[in-house]
């Protein structure tokens, strides 16, 4: 082979490898940039799960709506619920009473065991 084709040839060569390394470098650097966009993505997502996990303050406690009564009608519902207070409070007391009462009677018509008459 004649000298002036072999430098060429030579030439060519060392053009593709640099090419090659240059191509190289490009496609690393895609890699790369790659790489840290799918980390970043998944960072992103598992903050996103983790803050839809978390009950947020607003939806934890809603707060109560306000109740637009005239004077009147305020009254009347506080009267109604007094009065089913007290007959909650006047049931629970009877209830205790009549089983206070029950055992009280229960316990003076049986006769006494120890007497010795019997009666």
């Amino acid at each position: 082979m004649k000298p002036k084709k072999l430098k060429k040839k030579i030439e060519q060569l060392e053009k593709r490898l640099r090419e090659g390394s240059e191509r190289l470098a490009g496609l690393k650097r895609k890699l790369q940039q790659a790489e840290t966009a799918k980390a970043l993505k998944a960072a992103r997502k598992s903050a996103a799960r983790a803050t839809a996990n978390r009950p947020t303050p607003s939806a934890a406690k809603k707060p109560k709506k306000k109740l637009n009564l005239s004077p009147e009608r305020r009254a009347q519902l506080s009267a109604s619920m007094k009065a089913r207070w007290a007959a909650k409070r006047a049931a629970a007391t009877s209830t205790t009473n009549s089983t206070d009462q029950n055992s009280a009677q229960e316990s003076s018509s049986q006769p006494p065991e120890n007497r010795p008459d019997g009666v």
